[in-house]
């Protein structure tokens, strides 16, 4: 038998077809999704047509991509939200978490049910700027006729699954992503309606969350469709992450998250609201804040987002009049500590507001910063170097806070195009004081051989265990890693996390 995964992401649709016994990618296919028709639209990272990721699911499926697949799985963008009414029909374009409106409307959400405390207490979690719920009234603050038009609110992955089941009367959901609405409790497994209301205003209707290996239908062809997930999850499942793994990725804004088999008792700050001005790690909303999700097994994902790495490295090679490639090579030619300098990143800008700090309603944004600059260290390589470090101890103190947690981290999978430099996989290990693993293929594959796996496993039926499909391969070693293990790499690492802790105080 052969099982499909889709996986909707910001910019693209990607389809892997997978054997259902091993799990082996037996063909592949991605397509973009099409520009908004009108040329004053936002970014289709921060708002979107759900048409437009129909439109590339089928341009990817084309050519017989589908044929002889017995059941389908759908991963997508976590945490956006798609308003309908109550004919089923879209209110407004779908909202999406990088649009950033929101953030005064979720520190006001916080703050309604007595601060980020209460809501670990009631939630179980702590819903952050980018959520659904913080959208939910940002909706009802700016755009009060069509949230008074809302009667059902999806994610982005139930919303497919409903279109590729013929749009049944009742819409489904997972716990992955319904965890990711803030206001459905992965402690409890409950929604909470009076949550829901508190953001929009009145009643509305929410999807039936689905076990793990439940279906949400068949598509008129008779394919059978998983729950689905959103993709943090199926990153999870595709990549076949136990207790005591890890993820620590370089992509986008990276983030680390970890499985764990129970709800860790994780502090109570939110991870993404906002306070005026910059904020450092554990104040409300500082990048690093851990909050729990649930996964697509059952089981929890607790992660913290650090919002700062493809940014940080793409603006310094732009500075440094270079490309991705470039800084690699230049970052090389530096030592370990960059000479003394240390770079702390910045946040990412709000995309849809305008430059940090802009006139008109946007936030200040957290400002980075260059520190220990000397005369003779002010050079291209040091500079380099300074980047990639600030960008693996920002991954490093993410994962320091899951560790509080109580969440062990026995093994850190390293995702992200720049996670293969070799300088990278030199340093990662000592920064994150644990063996890391940089799988082979394609990283942006596992999220949609997650949903693949996830179609395997309602193929065999809820009452089976999850295939146990073979582990990704690791990529092949570099020299330069080989030469650092051992005493020299633990001194290095020593030697940038001494620097990146005092350039803190500092």
């Amino acid at each position: 038998m052969r099982v499909a995964g889709i996986d909707c992401s910001a910019r693209s649709t990607r389809i892997v077809v997978c054997d259902a016994d091993s799990g082996e990618i037996l063909r592949r296919a991605r397509a973009v999704h099409p520009a908004p028709a009108d040329p004053g639209a936002l970014p289709v990272e921060l708002e979107a047509d759900p048409e437009s990721w129909l439109l590339s699911l089928g341009e990817a499926a084309s050519g017989g991509l589908l044929e002889d697949v017995d059941a389908i799985g759908v991963a997508a963008q976590a945490h956006g939200m798609v308003p309908l009414d109550g004919n089923g029909e879209l209110v407004r374009p779908a909202l999406l978490q990088q649009d950033c409106r929101d953030e005064e409307a979720a520190a006001e959400l916080l703050a309604e049910l007595g601060g980020p405390a209460a809501w670990a207490r009631e939630l179980g979690t702590v819903p952050a700027a980018g959520w659904p719920i913080a959208k939910l009234r940002w909706l009802a603050a700016n755009e009060p006729a069509a949230a008074d038009r809302v009667e059902q609110v999806l994610c982005p992955h139930d919303w497919i699954n409903w279109q590729l089941t013929g749009r049944p009367r009742r819409c489904t959901t997972d716990r992955g992503d319904a965890s990711g609405t803030g206001y459905w409790s992965p402690v409890t497994g409950t929604y909470r309606a009076d949550l829901l209301e508190l953001a929009l205003g009145h009643e509305t209707v929410v999807p039936h969350v689905l076990g793990p290996a439940e279906a949400a239908g068949r598509t008129p062809d008779g394919l059978l469709v998983s729950a689905g997930t959103g993709e943090p999850m199926a990153t999870a499942l595709g990549l076949g992450l136990r207790p005591g793994d890890a993820v620590a990725t370089l992509a986008g804004g990276g983030a680390v998250f970890a499985v764990h088999d129970a709800v860790p008792a994780v502090p109570a700050a939110p991870a993404g609201v906002p306070t005026p001005g910059k904020r450092t790690p554990g104040e409300p909303g500082a990048p690093g804040d851990v909050t729990v999700l649930a996964d697509a097994m059952g089981q929890h994902l607790v992660l913290a987002e650090t919002r700062t790495a493809a940014l940080t490295l793409l603006s310094t090679a732009a500075l440094l009049g270079t490309d991705l490639p470039g800084l690699a090579a230049l970052a090389e030619r530096s030592e370990p500590g960059a000479c003394g300098l240390v770079m702390r990143p910045a946040a990412e800008p709000d995309e849809a507001g305008g430059p940090c700090g802009a006139a008109g309603g946007d936030l200040l944004c957290d400002t980075g910063a260059l520190s220990g600059m000397r005369p003779d260290n002010m050079r291209p390589e040091h500079v380099a170097r300074a980047a990639v470090e600030g960008v693996l101890c920002g991954l490093a103190d993410a994962l320091d806070g899951i560790r509080a947690s109580g969440v062990e981290v026995r093994r850190v999978v390293l995702l992200g195009a720049a996670a293969r430099w070799p300088l990278v996989r030199a340093t990662a290990p000592g920064l994150f004081a644990a063996p890391v693993l940089v799988p082979a293929g394609d990283a942006a594959d596992y999220a949609a051989r997650g949903a693949a796996r996830q179609a395997a496993w309602a193929l065999h039926g809820p009452r089976t265990a999850a295939p146990a499909w073979q582990p990704p391969e690791e990529a092949a070693r570099p020299a330069i890693e080989l030469r650092r293990r051992g005493g020299r790499a633990d001194a290095d690492a020593t030697v940038v996390r001494d620097q990146w802790t005092r350039s803190a105080v500092a």
